[in-house]
C-alpha cells in the first residue's frame, strides 16, 4: 500500500472500526475532509486521511472535543499540550466523583433528610481554602480583642480541616458536623466564654507541661474510681477527690480549701463543654489524626465530685 492508494468510506470504516455515519460526520465537520471525490461523486481518502482519522478516533475516545481536535490537526497545539490539559481535567473529575461517592455513602449511612443532603453536598463541595476560611473566621470571632495565651491560640489556628482527595463517608460526615458546629451560635458563645475566662485568668497559668501531667493523673485516678463503681457524689469518692485537689492546689500554688474548690469548679464549668472536645475529634477524623479516648466522662465525674463537696460543706 502506497501514498497513492485511496479508500472509500466503507474501506475506512472497516480499517478503523468507526461507522460510515461517524466518518461522514467528521468529514462534514471539516475534521477529516475527503482527499477527493470519485467520478460518481463518492468521497475518497488517502493514507494521510486514514492516519488523521485514527488520531481523531483516539482523541475522541479520550474525551477530547472536536474543537480541540481541529486545533491539534491544524498544529495550533501539540498532542502533548492537549494531553496534559485533559489529564488535569480528568483528575478534577475523578476528585469530584470520589467526593460525590463519599457524600452518597454518608447520606445512606445517616438516612439523611433532603435538607441534610443539601447541606452535606454544599459543605463537601467547598475547597480546602474555603474550609480553612470557615474555621479561621470562627476562630477570629472567638478570640477577637482578647489577651489569650499565644501558644494556645497558635495551637487552635494550626488545627484546620483538610479533606483528602478520596474522602471516606466518615470524613464527609465529620466535616458536615464540624460545619454545623462552628455555625451554631450557642457553641460559638460557649467557646467565646472559654476564651474570655482564659484571658481573664492568664495570671493563673502553670508551668509548661503541668496541664498535661494533671490531665494524665485525673484520667488515671478517675477512671480507676469509675471502674470500681464509685459515684462522684458518694462518700467513697472523697479520698480520690482529696488526692486530686492536693495535686491541683500544689500545681497552682494554692491551698485545697473551700475557696479553691469553688475556683476549680468554675474553671471546669467554663472549660469543659463536651462540644469543644468534639470539635477536635472531628478535625482528627477529617485530617486522619490518631484518635484518643474522650476525657468528657472523666471531667464530668471530677466536676460532679467538686459540686458534691461544695454542697456538703
Amino acid at each position: 500500500m502506497d501514498g497513492a492508494t485511496l479508500y472509500s468510506i466503507g474501506d475506512l470504516a472497516r480499517r478503523t472500526g468507526l461507522s460510515v455515519r461517524t466518518i461522514r460526520f467528521y468529514a462534514d465537520a471539516g475534521v477529516v475532509p475527503p482527499t477527493r471525490r470519485s467520478p460518481a461523486g463518492y468521497r475518497l481518502y488517502d493514507l494521510d486521511a486514514l492516519v488523521r482519522l485514527e488520531l481523531v478516533r483516539t482523541l475522541r475516545d479520550l474525551g477530547i472535543d472536536l474543537v480541540t481536535i481541529r486545533r491539534v490537526l491544524a498544529r495550533e497545539v501539540t498532542v502533548a499540550e492537549v494531553a496534559e490539559a485533559h489529564a488535569n481535567a480528568v483528575d478534577t473529575q475523578i476528585r469530584t466523583l470520589r467526593l460525590r461517592r463519599a457524600v452518597l455513602r454518608a447520606v445512606a449511612r445517616r438516612a439523611s433528610s433532603p435538607e441534610e443532603l443539601d447541606l452535606m453536598h454544599k459543605l463537601a463541595k467547598l475547597s480546602d481554602e474555603e474550609r480553612r476560611k470557615m474555621i479561621t473566621d470562627f476562630l477570629d470571632a472567638t478570640f477577637a480583642d482578647l489577651d489569650v495565651d499565644p501558644d494556645f491560640l497558635a495551637k487552635m489556628r494550626c488545627g484546620l480541616p483538610a479533606l483528602p482527595d478520596d474522602p471516606t463517608a466518615e470524613q464527609v460526615e465529620a466535616w458536615v458536623e464540624l460545619g454545623e458546629l462552628v455555625a451554631d451560635p450557642d457553641f460559638r458563645a460557649s467557646i467565646r466564654r472559654m476564651a474570655e475566662y482564659q484571658a481573664r485568668t492568664r495570671g493563673d497559668d502553670v508551668a509548661p507541661g503541668t496541664h498535661e501531667r494533671l490531665t494524665t493523673i485525673t484520667r488515671e485516678w478517675v477512671e480507676a474510681a469509675r471502674t470500681a463503681g464509685i459515684e462522684p457524689t458518694s462518700p467513697e469518692a472523697e479520698p480520690v477527690l482529696a488526692d486530686l485537689l492536693a495535686e491541683y492546689a500544689a500545681a497552682f500554688g494554692r491551698t485545697p480549701d473551700d475557696a479553691f474548690v469553688a475556683w476549680l469548679s468554675e474553671r471546669f464549668e467554663v472549660g469543659t463543654d463536651p462540644r469543644a472536645e468534639r470539635y477536635w475529634q472531628l478535625l482528627g477524623v477529617m485530617n486522619g489524626w490518631p484518635s484518643w479516648p474522650s476525657l468528657a466522662p472523666v471531667f464530668d465525674w471530677f466536676l460532679a465530685a467538686l459540686r458534691a463537696r461544695a454542697r456538703n460543706r
